[in-house]
């Protein structure tokens, strides 16, 4: 840990913490990484979830102690201060407890923030916040690449895996510039922040069912535009609409055309930058990657969150060029009998889908999860004439194949469950279900036709998290492979 400010100079909301109590809900990632930096001020801190093998699992690992969420509600009053994990929503009965009895709630990220700008970790870094319903870890991990090739001591962090209270922590090195990934949750439990810049890269359907509505939703990824800086995804009409609401600095917007004045865009094939100068070129199409429509639209706002801090349009080449792309992100696992396997296992919503399913010509689509209150109607009905066959799992797969009867009737739908499968070794239940699915779609292909993983829903009615599901299906290609099928 960095060296500390004696409590009488921190500010008073970070100094009232020392000798404090106070409840930090989730004992996932995000609330196991509050534990460390709220003892760094000298909290005392209670550990509650839902989940009580997850609760005595953190309990146990960190030292720290636990209550179960009803006593966590009945003892509410003892705790001077809840800081809650991202996903825990606003009515959930602890939360609704600490507000009702007026203990302060603050997010993870919101707890970060604060910390950061109370110098207990030395100088606040600058803030680059990525948010949007499809390609913020990219984009986030594309700004890491170009802040670095700038000389600058930069580390994605936030939702795309490291907590950022971890980065705020590190001494070797220390970062002075933090690439933020934030979810709606995140920005939600975070009215504070207030980014250098900010990006919102798009706005589709999710996580209407937490947000209670597209409204909510919206509102929560508007935080990210609080700061000096606002940028908008100016091809997508809901992010492009931020553009004239009230309480941002500047906006600068990024689109895959020519780019008018204020704006970043692409020109005869290269990335030109008419917002923080007055026509800078910054990169050749060909030194972005992915490739395509996405890929150029989230390192046009890298490299406009970049631009907003001074980094040179040399360094935002070089950042590009060097990138490579992280894994689960329409990545081709294998080609087996002339059929090529993809995993866009991040594809968590029918707006991600929607890119992958566009790739390919032919595609044998698997499919399904948690939908979140999204409609797969529309991306049903614009990609009904490249689909062969549809394999479904999970919670909601009853609801896109409903949408696949609606609007292409032609397509046969195959639905996989849970049970026994002679070909699958494996005793892990969403494992086997994949590796059944995996063969469905082999059945169901053709050579030259591409087998896609992009279940346009989250994955946690099944797995791990969407990593995880994105191994168990490459693991089901590569078994598919090993037992020469066709």
């Amino acid at each position: 840990m960095a060296d500390t400010a004696p409590a009488t100079e921190l500010p008073d909301d970070i100094a009232r913490l020392r000798g404090a109590h106070v409840l930090v809900t989730g004992a996932g990632i995000s609330g196991r990484a509050l534990v460390a930096p709220l003892r760094d001020l000298g909290a005392e801190v209670t550990l509650t979830d839902g989940n009580a093998d997850a609760l005595a699992a953190a309990g146990r690992d960190l030292d720290v102690p636990t209550v179960t969420p009803d006593d966590a509600v009945a003892g509410i009053a003892g705790f001077a201060q809840v800081v809650t994990s991202p996903g825990w929503r606003p009515d959930s009965p602890v939360l609704s407890a600490a507000a009702g009895s007026g203990v302060p709630i603050w997010g993870d990220v919101e707890f970060a923030w604060r910390l950061d700008r109370s110098g207990f970790h030395g100088p606040a870094r600058d803030w680059l916040v990525v948010t949007g319903t499809n390609g913020k870890t990219t984009t986030t991990s594309m700004l890491e690449s170009i802040l670095r090739a700038g000389g600058i001591s930069a580390v994605a962090c936030g939702n795309i895996g490291l907590p950022v209270t971890d980065a705020l922590r590190s001494e070797s090195p220390r970062h002075t510039a933090l690439a933020v990934e934030l979810s709606s949750f995140q920005l939600f439990w975070a009215p504070s922040v207030h980014p250098a810049a900010g990006a919102v890269l798009n706005i589709a359907e999710d996580h209407l069912d937490w947000h209670g509505g597209m409204e909510g939703y919206v509102e929560a990824k508007a935080q990210a535009l609080t700061g000096d800086v606002g940028v908008l995804g100016l091809d997508d009409p809901v992010a492009a609409g931020l553009r004239d609401r009230p309480g941002i600095a500047r906006t600068v917007g990024f689109r895959l055309g020519v780019p008018a004045a204020g704006e970043l865009g692409v020109e005869n094939g290269t990335l030109v930058d008419r917002a923080f100068a007055t026509d800078e070129r910054l990169a050749d199409v060909g030194d972005v990657t992915p490739s395509g429509p996405a890929g150029l639209m989230d390192a046009l706002a890298a490299a406009a969150l970049a631009r907003s801090i001074g980094v040179t349009a040399v360094a935002v080449r070089e950042g590009l060029r060097t990138y490579q792309v992280g894994p689960h992100r329409a990545a081709t696992v294998a080609e087996v009998g002339g059929v090529t396997y993809v995993d866009d296992s991040k594809a968590t919503n029918p707006h991600a889908a929607r890119t992958s399913l566009l790739a390919h010509p032919r595609v044998v689509w698997i499919a399904g999860g948690l939908l979140k209150g999204a409609s797969v109607d529309d991306l049903v009905a614009e990609v009904s004439d490249r689909l062969v066959a549809a394999v479904l799992f999970g919670r909601d797969a009853g609801q896109i194949a409903d949408a696949l009867a609606r609007h292409a009737p032609h397509v046969p739908v195959h639905r996989v469950e849970p049970g026994h499968d002679e070909h699958v070794k494996s005793t892990d239940a969403p494992d086997a279900v994949m590796a059944r699915a995996v063969r469905v779609a082999a059945d169901a292909a053709e050579s030259g036709d591409a087998v896609l993983l992009a279940p346009a829903a989250a994955s946690l009615d099944m797995f791990t998290d969407y990593g995880h599901r994105g191994r168990s299906f490459a693991a089901a290609v590569h078994a598919l492979a090993d037992d020469g099928a066709p």
